[in-house]
């Protein structure tokens, strides 16, 4: 790789590590880190999308919402005003 021409999917790779090591974190040292992964994401892909087609895009999406689905899940369900308990790793 020519550091001139960067792809998008090295970054990819880069973010699917940092989420494994991420995932390896207790549970309430994974929230930050976690949340700027979550952001990071939809911005990722779609300069994927961009770059390389929507058919790694849609790989991509898989991706995340494979690894992320419980977030995801707990911030949909707040959206529409159902009871997202939090895992009781995270209870106080």
């Amino acid at each position: 790789m020519i550091w001139g021409v960067v792809t998008p999917l090295f970054f990819g790779c880069l973010w699917i590590l940092m989420a494994a090591v991420v995932a390896m974190l207790p549970m309430k040292r994974q929230m930050v880190p976690g949340l700027i992964l979550l952001i990071i994401a939809p911005f990722l892909l779609a300069w994927i999308g961009w770059f390389h087609g929507w058919g790694w895009m849609v790989a991509g999406i898989v991706g995340f919402a494979s690894m992320f689905r419980n977030p995801l899940i707990y911030f949909i369900r707040r959206a529409l005003g159902r009871p997202a308990p939090l895992p009781k790793e995270l209870d106080k």
